[in-house]
């Protein structure tokens, strides 16, 4: 008797500390947009919900912190009594009987108590549970890593070099297994991407107009045979040299953007009637900074090189994804709008100063082309929450976007733009920043990416100069 009373106070004793849990709070904070947003956790929802629906059965922590047994002797008859924050409330149990229906009652309430704490499983349905979590913070998530590789799947080209890139772009996968990589699975791969080549032939010149394809036969001809082609790549791998393979695959690959670029001489979509008036670019162009600093220090030297006191870095504009955005932005580099601007870094961000320039160019709308979409969406975000991924992630390092317009969120600023400093660290565990989908990007940093790190307040734009694409700037005549 004596062990079954003690028995029942360590259980009340347990089950009061296993009820008192603190919940999370998910309030992550959006650097570039100044702004906070709540995002109500799932688990605190469905934890309140749960102990609704118990409320009138379990009091979660008062009535179980004051559980009291005793037992009673009283002729024949042998009880014990429960007594709650009222010691007037008892019920008496038989010595055999009364004790099973206690033993039941307490683990009924751990099992309800397990219930709530770590997973709720009342009122949770599936349909009630935001994918907010899934895409932001699921390991799985698969966004380009690289401003490249971004680039390179951004271009609306022909279907079979499409298949040849995937192809080719799952090696990349591969090759970062450590120890025994997969060489037989990334031979077959290479074999695969080198038949659609091969058999496709006509296909994928007659995709060019005409005026290019002696140009696209010889990227061809070095997609097969050449030194960095399908069949040297296919040796490397037979060679098992993972480094030589690397070099391989970054090779051929380039030649298939080369192809694939070719391919699309224009934009694959007609834009919105009353976006006809803005400046456009119908495909890619390549404009070139010259970074001065402002304190008179130098920029810190690369493997074997010199300080200097200025730094040259390329970005490489998208129209194909962001024609408005892209084309408003070049207009205002070819006409000199950006030399001498002032640079101020912030929170995972290079922005340039709007100065005296604040009122040049468009207010050109939010243009986001969203992934497995044909065209741009304007004036309005992408909802990651939902899965929304757009073609251009800002979630690279040294992606290059428009701030937001002072007036509406709906528009980009005319002149203000920043380059992103993506940092993990600062992102779900899916690689997503919690500002992707918000702004317009419009291409990313190629080179001369890593002096973006050495860049603070007071640095200048030397100059920005339109250095490839001119031809493919369109800015209609004003009337």
């Amino acid at each position: 008797m004596a062990t079954t009373h003690v028995r029942s106070l360590m259980a009340c004793s347990s089950l009061s500390s296993a009820v008192s849990f603190s919940q999370p709070s998910l309030s992550p904070k959006f650097p570039l947009s100044n702004s906070s947003i709540s995002r109500r956790s799932p688990l605190g929802s469905s934890l309140a919900l749960h102990f609704n629906l118990l409320g009138t059965r379990v009091t979660a922590r008062r009535s179980v912190s004051t559980f009291c047994c005793r037992y009673s002797n009283g002729g024949s008859s042998k009880g014990l009594e429960e007594h709650a924050d009222n010691q007037s409330d008892s019920v008496t149990f038989s010595s055999g009987h009364g004790v099973k229906k206690l033993d039941g009652l307490i683990a009924s309430i751990l099992v309800f108590v397990q219930i709530a704490s770590p997973i709720p499983l009342l009122g949770w349905e599936p349909q009630s549970v935001t994918p907010a979590n899934a895409v932001l913070y699921s390991p799985d998530t698969k966004i380009p890593r690289t401003g490249e590789l971004a680039l390179r799947r951004a271009i609306p080209a022909n279907t079979n070099m499409k298949a040849i890139q995937a192809t080719l772009e799952d090696l990349s996968y591969l090759l970062r297994i450590p120890q025994r990589k997969p060489y037989g699975t990334m031979e077959g791969n290479v074999k695969k991407a080198l038949k659609i080549a091969m058999d496709e032939k006509d296909s994928i010149l007659s995709s060019m107009p005409a005026d290019l394809r002696e140009k696209g036969s010889q990227f061809y001809a070095s997609l097969i045979d050449g030194k960095g082609g399908l069949q040297a790549l296919l040796q490397s791998i037979k060679e098992q040299d993972p480094d030589k393979v690397s070099v391989g695959l970054a090779s051929s690959l380039d030649t298939v953007a080369e192809l694939e670029l070719l391919q699309a001489p224009g934009l694959s979509f007609l834009l919105p009637e009353q976006y006809l008036k803005y400046p456009r670019l119908t495909g890619r162009a390549i404009v070139e900074f010259t970074i001065e600093k402002g304190d008179g220090t130098a920029f810190s030297p690369e493997a074997g090189g010199e300080s200097r006191k200025t730094a040259t870095m390329q970005v490489v504009l998208d129209g194909y994804s962001a024609p408005l955005t892209a084309g408003n932005f070049a207009n205002q580099v070819a006409d000199g709008a950006y030399d001498g601007t002032k640079l101020s870094t912030v929170n995972q961000a290079v922005l340039s100063d709007n100065g005296t320039n604040k009122d040049r160019g468009y207010s050109v709308p939010l243009e986001i082309m969203p992934s497995g979409q044909f065209e741009p969406l304007y004036r309005t975000t992408l909802s990651v929450q939902d899965g929304e991924l757009p073609v251009l992630p800002l979630s690279v390092y040294g992606a290059v976007a428009m701030a937001h317009s002072e007036t509406s969120d709906e528009y980009s600023s005319p002149h203000q733009f920043f380059f992103y400093l993506y940092d993990k660290r600062n992102s779900g565990l899916g690689g997503i920043s919690f500002d992707e989908g918000q702004f317009s990007v419009f291409g990313y940093t190629t080179a001369g990416r890593e002096l973006l790190s050495q860049i603070k307040t007071g640095d200048m734009i030397k100059s920005a100069k339109l250095i490839e694409g001119r031809d493919r700037l369109v800015v209609p005549n004003e009337s």
